[in-house]
């Protein structure tokens, strides 16, 4: 008997699609390419949960739908395997994470096999790989050999710089660079030494060292980024996070802001997470104004992009990490100051930026000197002002901002009666105001753009302010203090950055004795005695060695985990190439992904810096391509049911949810592998699952403990994660993947209920059944053609056009309901015909590739069902040849005909008389008339 042995049937094509490698894409083809990718997972310890394939679920579907079509499908997996859980878990345990990180990859390797999906393999990466991370710390290099031309608009070779210096000096260069750089000539340039000469290079340099505000967790002994903290604490262990500064390695991302806000309207990307972006660049178009510092050489400067509303300001705040706070403030305020600004440190940038309802700041006791009035204006630190973000100063308008307001009033600091200069009266300005606006007719009766303008030409007139565009978007920290990273491939000389030729990388990562920072602060590279650069010899080696003549130190940060995951699409395209990163021909070919599908978290971090990193490359024409994914798609989120338990308050008793409300209770979550289908709790394995139960009290209803229920993010955390290994094999993948589909819209939330997969399970049973007859389930089809069955024809056809539509919109839930009506009727109309449901298993094949296997080779083929092409829809199957007629007598429908279309009007009121029915109905009478709307009604009045 041939009943539907799931489990055999899906190791049995897992196998073969591993052994044939099916699935692997060519670089030369002459077809047309299509590329597909998923954002690599982080292999962690805890493996996948039915949540986490729902992205590659889709992507699939639609790439094994893409190869129907004709198309050579590149639809390449990895592992994004460096990073910090693995590093923590190796500082608990002493494992070095390189093993663990192996044996996380080898759990999720087998958990995706089980689920059948259609990777290439023979392409697989892993950011942990020295023949990956060479070519990251390749990228590095050519950051660091490269700047910025404003000109150009475009990333250059530094060493084009350096021939414009040797030749004019700086001051005709027009690049992205640190402030305040000093002009020189060229012959100042080339008196120089060589440690100068690099000093002022790294000033200009893509990639640079400087002195930066971090976030620093001490528990973690780490910088964190800003999308790695949550609620002022890291989002890995929760621990404390304070802002500090370190020299760091820094990217000049903001060189690139305007491009990728342009790059935006490029691609096909949802209007919210490219709303994302646009906010998190923050492009402000204003003024920059220069304060003077009274009593001190020094000015203030700000970003403004209200420049006309320069009366308002009655106070200026700065970030409490301002330089200029600890020289500015006055003996009386310096104990005060230097509190607030300990404070400051323990919270984090978006903490602050997130807090509008607390006013906080200090009066330094200087003043600066209104660019106009020339009056005195305090200077207070505030933390809602951010160092990174602009100048880190504010020109506070009390009577123009909602913040200046507040901070104003609650420290009854005073408020100019001004705002947009439009349409006050003059009572508003003081005598010294109203004489500088007659003076200059500034701002007097101007619009606000107007006003805008004539405020930077005053300004510019004083040389205290000009027309700037300004971006929220700061260079980004490239330093991490940790050891599971990539390694610099940078040594040191007498200081100064050297970097290590492209023929001797990668460097690896060395052996540490412990993964903690030392003792006296150092990252955990300083634990390594071979940790050195032998210069002459070009090779790593011990610490001991170093003379700063020939052995030098290395680098002891490594880079982020945003490292590797900015150009891994790319390696993927020629992964086993060992003399470039990828060929030219190669990346030709493939340019860039066509469709990118992940998770929305990565909205302002990894797709922010892939993009930049993209856009490098193209400048350094090692790419043909200035955007990494054409098309991109967030999936939704598969929700948990948590399991809650209620403890009585100051107890060991846990009550049944039906009594809790005479109870003061605590809620408990509990592992939902305890809960039947009827929300009973099986408290036996509640007190072997933990010690804590052992010795509980349980009040019951009914003599059962009913758990609470709530649906929630699907975390281990919670107790609710959903093993994929546990469905599989009681359901089969091809189940699991109809499910997850079923569930609802790819991009929507929806909750995870076990329970529900019996349909889609039953479904493929039904499928099954249909391909087999007869008392033994034997296979069958027939040869009948396709036009000796019209119903089963239409069947198809409309399933076929359904079907496309839906993969091509990404709506895969509606196709799976579109399957199961296509199955329910052509098992009402026994169709057995080999034309029909060949196609049709072609069909289903994207969305259940095992059973879709199977059938197809029942059916004799040879070849994979995946290199079929996908059925064509024909409209004549869905055209109707005959019409049911409601036949009417006096108005009131009695029965219905089923007449051909293509009857003349005497025609079907010949076929109507001649009924055997309508003859009953008039029972021998004669009708008074007859009325026929061919294709409508027939209505016989008697």
């Amino acid at each position: 008997m041939m009943s539907y042995d799931f489990n055999t049937i899906e190791a049995k094509w897992q196998k073969h699609w591993a052994e044939e490698q099916t699935f692997k894409a060519e670089n030369n083809s002459d077809k047309k390419k299509y590329y597909v990718l998923d954002m690599f997972p982080y292999p962690s310890g805890a493996g996948l949960h039915v949540g986490h394939p729902l992205g590659y679920i889709a992507s699939d579907i639609y790439t094994r739908y893409k190869r129907h079509k004709g198309f050579n499908v590149l639809h390449p997996q990895g592992y994004d395997s460096f990073g910090l859980p693995a590093e923590q878990y190796a500082i608990q345990t002493g494992q070095h994470p390189a093993i663990t990180t192996k044996e996380n990859i080898a759990r999720y390797r087998e958990q995706l096999d089980k689920i059948g999906f259609s990777f290439d393999w023979s392409r697989e990466v892993r950011t942990s790989n020295p023949d990956f991370y060479k070519w990251t710390q390749w990228i590095f290099i050519e950051l660091f050999n490269s700047w910025y031309d404003k000109n150009a608009d475009k990333a250059r070779d530094i060493k084009d710089l350096e021939a414009i210096f040797a030749s004019t000096g700086n001051t005709e260069v027009h690049a992205v660079c640190d402030e305040n750089i000093a002009s020189f000539t060229s012959q100042e340039w080339n008196d120089f030494t060589s440690k100068e000469k690099q000093e002022v290079l790294l000033k200009y340099r893509l990639t640079y060292l400087a002195e930066t505000e971090v976030n620093w967790c001490p528990q973690l002994g780490t910088v964190l980024a800003n999308d790695e903290i949550v609620n002022g604490v890291s989002e890995r262990g929760g621990y404390p996070v304070i802002r500090k500064k370190m020299t760091q390695w820094s990217m000049r991302i903001s060189a690139y802001a305007e491009r990728l806000l342009q790059g935006l309207e490029t691609i096909d990307w949802t209007d919210s997470l490219k709303e994302s972006q646009r906010n998190w660049i923050g492009k402000s178009v204003g003024a920059s104004v220069t304060f003077n510092v009274k009593e001190h050489d020094a000015v203030i400067e700000v970003f403004t992009t209200r420049p006309d509303t320069i009366f308002g300001v009655t106070f200026m705040t700065l970030a409490p990490e301002h330089d200029l706070v600890q020289k500015i403030t006055t003996a009386e305020q310096k104990a005060q100051v230097n509190a607030y600004i300990e404070a400051t440190a323990k919270r984090s940038e978006r903490e602050r930026m997130a807090d509008v309802k607390t006013i906080s700041g200090v009066f330094t006791g200087a003043y600066a000197e209104h660019p106009f009035t020339k009056e005195p204006v305090p200077i207070w630190i505030g933390d809602y002002v951010l160092a990174g973000y602009g100048t880190g100063a504010v020109m506070a308008v009390p009577c123009g901002d909602q913040r200046d307001y507040d901070f104003a009033k609650h420290f009854n600091i005073p408020i100019t009666n001004i705002f947009e200069s439009v349409d006050i009266s003059e009572e508003a300005f003081s005598d010294k105001e109203k004489t500088v606006i007659a003076n200059s007719d500034f701002l007097n009766g101007l619009n606000y753009k107007k006003a805008t303008k004539t405020a930077i030409y005053e300004l510019e007139k004083l040389g205290q302010g000009q027309g700037k565009t300004n971006y929220r978007l700061r260079d980004a920290v490239f330093s991490r203090q940790r050891y599971w990273g990539e390694p610099f491939p940078v040594y040191y000389v007498d200081g100064m950055p050297q970097m290590i030729a492209t023929e001797h990388l990668p460097i690896a990562l060395p052996e540490v004795e412990k993964y903690l920072p030392t003792e006296t602060g150092e990252p955990p590279l300083g634990r390594a005695d071979v940790w050195a650069w032998n210069a002459k010899n070009n090779t790593v080696v011990s610490k001991d060695l170093i003379d700063h003549s020939s052995v030098f130190p290395l680098e002891l940060n490594t880079m982020p985990g945003w490292a590797g995951s900015s150009w891994y699409p790319f390696r993927y395209m020629d992964a086993d190439n060992d003399t470039e990163f990828a060929s030219a021909e190669a990346l030709q070919y493939w340019e860039n992904v066509d469709l990118y599908i992940g998770g929305s978290e990565h909205a302002t971090g990894h797709l922010l810096y892939s993009r930049f990193w993209t856009k490098f490359l193209k400048d350094r024409e090692y790419l043909t391509v200035d955007e990494p994914f054409k098309k991109l798609i967030n999936q939704g989120m598969i929700l948990g049911t948590s399991a809650i338990i209620y403890r009585i308050s100051g107890s060991n008793k846990y009550v049944s949810k039906g009594l809790k409300d005479q109870y003061e209770t605590e809620e408990l979550r509990v592992d939902v592998g305890l809960i039947n289908n009827s929300d009973e709790l099986n408290i036996d394995d509640l007190r072997e699952w933990q010690p804590q139960f052992n010795n509980a009290e349980f009040e019951l209803e009914d003599n059962k403990y009913i758990v609470g229920r709530e649906v929630e993010k699907m975390s281990k955390r919670w107790f609710n994660v959903v093993n994929p290994d546990g469905i599989c094999e009681q359901y089969g993948a091809d189940s699991l993947r109809l499910y997850e589909m079923f569930l609802g819209p790819l991009e929507q939330a929806k909750p995870w209920n076990t329970a529900g997969i019996t349909g889609v399970h039953s479904f493929l049973k039904r499928l099954w059944k249909l391909y087999h007859s007869g008392p033994e389930a034997t296979f069958y089809v027939s040869d009948s053609s396709i036009s000796e069955e019209p119903e089963a024809a239409k069947t198809l056809h409309k399933t076929i056009k359904k079907v496309e539509e839906d993969i091509e919109n990404f709506s895969f839930n509606t196709s799976v309901s579109t399957f199961m009506i296509a199955v329910n009727e052509l098992t009402a109309q026994k169709c057995t015909s080999k034309e029909i449901l060949e196609p049709l298993a072609v069909l289903i094949s994207p969305y259940a590739p095992h059973i879709a296997e199977e059938l197809w080779q029942k059916l004799g083929k040879g070849e994979s069902i995946s290199t079929a092409a996908f059925p064509v829809f024909e409209e004549k199957y869905l055209v109707e040849s005959t019409k049911k007629y409601p036949i009417s007598f006096n108005g009131k429908m009695r029965f219905t005909l089923e007449l051909p279309l293509d009857l003349s009007k005497d025609q079907i009121e010949a076929a109507v008389m001649a009924n055997e029915k309508t003859q009953q109905q008039l029972a021998g009478r004669e009708p008074k008339k007859i009325i026929v709307v061919p294709g409508k009604i027939v209505n016989i009045v008697g």
